[in-house]
């Protein structure tokens, strides 16, 4: 019996928007994977420096935005338990759920760039394989990379998608400016962001 192949794609989701979407798509026709589990961050420690919406806002919008594609699957479980919440852990999580599964968990660029400042590195690339969709002037330093991660190369999949400028962090800025981010999010987004006046204070 084949190993199911299961994507896991962790991140703030502040807000989800189309490039996330994308990203999920495009991995599980390359890769041919069985489903991508969204999984918000609760309390990311790398990134307390940045204003995040609640996590029950977050969570209900990339519920939304996922809607409608029965292999997009959203798990709370990194949200649900106690931080600080490492990719490690909620990894392991997943492998321990579905230990016959073969595990790929997706990243933008700028992800891999910043890879060896994440916790234990090295053991994330043993328990799955990096899915890495290329983000705008991002290049990772490769060289140095697999200087300190060796074998990394052979676990990182460079995804062959359309390279798409949208951030989080671009839309948060235009919501606090009143500038419109419609088609940068996907519709159920947008009314949810409107409804509760989100990012706007």
């Amino acid at each position: 019996m084949p190993l199911e192949r299961l994507g896991l794609f962790g991140g703030t989701f502040n807000p989800p928007h189309l490039g996330h979407l994308i990203l999920a798509e495009t991995a599980l026709e390359d890769l041919k994977l069985d489903r991508v589990f969204f999984v918000p961050a609760g309390n990311p420690p790398h990134k307390t420096n940045r204003p995040l919406a609640p996590a029950e806002h977050r969570l209900a919008m990339v519920q939304l935005a996922t809607h409608g594609n029965d292999r997009f699957v959203v798990s709370s479980v990194d949200m649900d338990r106690p931080g600080p919440h490492y990719t490690n852990d909620m990894v392991k999580i997943f492998q321990d759920f579905y230990p016959n599964a073969d595990i790929y968990f997706l990243m933008g660029s700028d992800s891999l760039r910043d890879l060896l400042s994440w916790r234990q590195p090295d053991q994330l690339i043993q328990m799955a394989r990096l899915v890495v969709m290329q983000r705008p002037e991002i290049y990772p330093d490769l060289s140095t990379l697999t200087r300190e991660l060796p074998g990394l190369l052979e676990r990182v999949y460079f995804l062959n998608a359309p390279e798409i400028e949208i951030s989080s962090s671009d839309i948060v800025k235009m919501l606090k400016q009143g500038i419109s981010v419609r088609y940068r999010v996907p519709q159920a987004v947008l009314r949810y962001l409107t409804e509760y006046k989100l990012y706007v204070s």
